[in-house]
């Protein structure tokens, strides 16, 4: 008795997780579209169903436009993606509407690689992959890109923002 009764118990409550863990596995959102604009160093365009849609890319921060560095950002980026064909896993939505995601060409995660290259910064406030920390140790160590400017030069792009408003 006391068996069926742990049995009929251990069924339901393996049917309850069943349920919970269907019910909770949404899918981050993916997009895929072709380049059609690099904006600066952490954000793009795509056209995606036929539309632009602006995306941000997550945990870094490259220079601003105005900013030592910024130009060379965008180059950086624009070189990767380009006119190609993206594959972007949504992170979030920032305030301004747009996606800020991972973006990969092929095999390759471009957040990373502009971290990895010297073209932006891990972005502390919003960054969760620790291997974007030993990219930027990398970039740093090695003098690429950011790290070759002078110190007076290297300044965060959010200590930036900040002193521009």
């Amino acid at each position: 008795m006391i068996r069926k009764s742990f049995l009929k118990l251990f069924l339901i409550l393996l049917l309850a997780v069943l349920y919970v863990a269907s019910t909770n596995t949404s899918k981050a959102q993916t997009y895929e579209g072709k380049v059609i604009k690099v904006t600066d160093g952490d954000s793009i365009n795509i056209l995606y169903e036929g539309k632009p849609l602006r995306i941000r890319l997550a945990e870094i921060d490259a220079p601003e436009r105005n900013q030592p560095f910024g130009r060379k950002s965008r180059e950086a980026l624009a070189d990767i993606v380009a006119g190609a064909i993206v594959l972007i896993e949504q992170v979030d939505i920032d305030r301004w509407d747009r996606v800020v995601g991972q973006v990969y060409l092929g095999n390759l995660w471009v957040n990373g690689a502009m971290v990895r290259g010297g073209f932006a910064y891990v972005y502390p406030k919003y960054a969760t992959t620790d291997r974007l920390y030993d990219y930027e140790a990398e970039a740093q160590k090695s003098n690429a890109g950011i790290w070759k400017l002078p110190e007076s030069e290297r300044i965060k792009p959010w200590e930036w923002r900040k002193r521009k408003k």
